[in-house]
């Protein structure tokens, strides 16, 4: 992967990052008071996923898209 390619990756990753803290404030700010915001958080220690929320089904939910985009990291590694 050459420079320029490894500086798109870190922005576009940044750019997610800033935009989903973005959508949780908005959510968390918003003047409706029958609002019930649920967050996730997931990754990976070695092949070992992890995930925090504030619910079950988002923790499953979190866990079960970290699992997925892993996979896809997978297929595309070995197809580039």
């Amino acid at each position: 992967m050459n420079k320029n390619m490894e500086h798109g990756a870190i922005i576009m990753g940044l750019i997610l990052i800033i935009t989903g803290i973005f959508l949780l404030l908005i959510g968390l700010f918003s003047n409706s008071k029958n609002v019930r915001v649920e967050y996730g958080v997931g990754g990976f220690i070695g092949p070992i996923p992890f995930g925090f929320a504030n619910t079950k089904t988002m923790l499953y939910f979190t866990i079960a898209l970290s699992i997925f985009f892993f996979l896809l990291f997978l297929l595309l590694r070995h197809t580039l």
